[in-house]
């Protein structure tokens, strides 16, 4: 059965390529009847937290990248490292490495000086050194081969060969006895039966060792693909202010997790000239073959052109819970407005993010405050005559709906003798403070009776003649 896992290390916020790598892997296991697997690869114990962990989780429960296996932690797998460790060393794979920090030092300026690869030389692996104290400081080395060629027949790269004499003999365990990356990560994907590995291709210089672990231990490596990095729009390296962010802080702007799913699997991947896929579509679609060797380019535009499609196309029942959570964190109070799904009905339409739908939509909730510029431009004495005669309609208005509400406003229309903007500009500002709002016949259904004619009412006081 085909195997693949996502396993981020938290030790800072789940970023946006590494949720690219979760969606492929995702994609890849049910593009094939297989299993996905979560593992987060904690044993980095300074730099991880527990609120980095719960990013991981949180922001895979809010994508929908839901996991048949974990998630596992590899600090409650220790035991098992230590196991692996123990049997290298039997086996002749691995051996104590005495060498203090200072020598290392001291050896690495010499080779920097020489120009030559700065690589461990190999001392402790010919010559155990003689009356060692039973507390000496070691770690623990794999002995790497020294000869031929570790072949990657790499599922998005193609074939890569790197000789051994290129590379180190690695640090399996710490002086304290933890196990580092390399170790943990070939012990767990062999254990877990992990038959790809789909990763970003900074592991590159990684895979190589893992392999020659795998081989070591009579494991039989996965299958490996690397994954072109994301670069700025500018083509430098990802930063923040790029919107290199947390995949949290996309759900803080608004963006729709399928939304922001379809732009990462483009972002790399291609069907065609097809944009925009459902989730089935992609799970059908999706093969490595068709993953870009090439880096791609973050494009924020492009990603918001996506979200709004899903905005103005999605079902409300489908945003409703999404856009609840935006209006929970402005603080408004949906008992005192229209319903979340009157809202939803007039601004899918109007908007690129669900935050932008819950700011403009805060004037139904909350108490009427005036921007400063519209009144004064709005709120004069040319404009009360024009308020009074709607007011005076809207007050004997026997149903408040959309449709009664744009039959009154046409109807004062013709009877003032005004275009249009002489009585909608005016009155959005009596009625929500400003001159931004949707048709003023949905605005006014929004607001409700009650409050329009109260707003509008008060307004009108405010003008002197």
């Amino acid at each position: 059965m085909i195997c693949t896992r996502f396993a981020p290390s938290p030790t800072g916020y789940l970023h946006i390529g590494s949720v690219r790598t979760a969606l492929y892997c995702w994609l890849f296991a049910k593009k094939n009847g297989g299993k996905f697997i979560l593992r987060v690869e904690d044993t980095d114990l300074e730099r991880s937290t527990q609120e980095a962990v719960d990013i991981i989780l949180n922001g895979m429960k809010w994508l929908g990248l839901s996991w048949d296996e974990g998630p596992y932690y590899q600090t409650e797998r220790f035991d098992r490292y230590h196991a692996v460790i123990s049997q290298l060393l039997t086996t002749g794979h691995a051996y104590k490495c005495y060498c203090s920090k200072e020598r290392l030092e001291k050896l690495r300026e010499m080779q920097i000086l020489k120009k030559v690869k700065a690589k461990y030389d190999y001392h402790c692996r010919y010559q155990q050194p003689d009356n060692i104290p039973a507390d000496a400081p070691y770690v623990i080395r794999f002995k790497n081969p020294l000869e031929g060629l570790v072949i990657i027949e790499d599922a998005i790269k193609g074939k890569i060969e790197i000789a051994n004499e290129e590379l180190d003999d690695l640090i399996l365990a710490r002086t304290d006895g933890s196990p580092t990356y390399n170790l943990s990560v070939v012990v767990d994907d062999a254990d877990m039966g992990i038959t790809h590995v789909l990763r970003g291709d900074d592991h590159i210089n990684n895979t190589p060792r893992q392999i020659n672990i795998f081989h070591a231990l009579n494991f039989k490596p996965p299958i490996y693909g690397h994954l072109p990095m994301i670069l700025a729009p500018d083509g430098k390296k990802l930063s923040k202010r790029h919107g290199a962010a947390s995949v949290l802080d996309y759900k803080e702007m608004g963006i729709l997790p399928h939304a922001l799913l379809n732009y990462l699997a483009r972002l790399g991947w291609s069907h065609g000239d097809q944009e925009i896929f459902s989730l089935e579509e992609l799970i059908e679609f999706f093969d490595t073959y068709r993953i870009n060797s090439a880096p791609a380019a973050l494009n924020m535009e492009k990603l918001l052109w996506l979200n709004q499609h899903y905005i103005k196309t999605n079902t409300i029942d489908s945003l409703l819970g999404h856009v609840a959570y935006h209006f929970e964190k402005l603080d408004l109070d949906v008992s005192k407005g229209p319903s979340l799904k009157e809202v939803i009905l007039v601004q899918k339409e109007r908007v690129k993010t669900l935050k932008e739908m819950a700011e403009k939509s805060a004037c139904f909730y909350t108490e009427l405050a005036y921007e400063q510029i519209s009144k004064e431009k709005f709120l004069v004495t040319q404009s009360k005559k024009i308020l009074e005669v709607i007011y005076h309609h809207l007050t004997h208005l026997e149903n408040w709906t959309k449709e009664a509400l744009h039959a009154c406003i046409q109807d004062t229309i013709k009877e003032l003798g005004v275009k249009m903007p002489e009585l909608a500009q005016p009155l959005r500002v009596a009625i929500i403070g400003h001159t931004t709002s949707p048709a003023i016949d949905s605005t006014l259904w929004l607001l409700g009776r009650e409050k329009t004619l109260k707003r509008l009412s008060q307004s009108i006081q405010l003008i002197v003649m």
